[in-house]
């Protein structure tokens, strides 16, 4: 489905760009603001998934770090994410879905 406006398109994108700043307060308060949108609640949605699917995936590597390799994959993890995230709005802003590797669809 593709967004209506270019409102809609600037709202999904600063959802993800907005994690840069606060992972969790502005994108949420976007989405709330915006949920009658299927375009932004779509990528609500799959912002929540991503930052599930991290957090798990960087509280593993935590139990690691008494071997010293959790510290290397949580470092990958956060370059990984930052970089996801860039594509990720940007793909929002052109009006397209990007599906961020690794993400588990806990909510759909």
């Amino acid at each position: 489905m593709q967004p209506s406006t270019s409102d809609e398109r600037l709202a999904a994108g600063m959802m993800y760009f907005l994690n840069f700043f606060t992972a969790i307060i502005g994108p949420f308060l976007i989405w709330y603001i915006k949920r009658e949108s299927p375009f932004v609640h779509r990528h609500g949605l799959h912002y929540l998934n991503f930052l599930v699917s991290y957090f798990l995936y960087q509280a593993a590597a935590g139990f690691l770090y008494f071997i010293g390799i959790g510290i290397v994959i949580n470092m990958i993890l956060s370059v990984m994410m930052a970089i996801f995230i860039v594509i990720a709005g940007i793909y929002a802003f052109q009006g397209k879905q990007f599906r961020i590797p690794l993400v588990v669809r806990f909510f759909s």
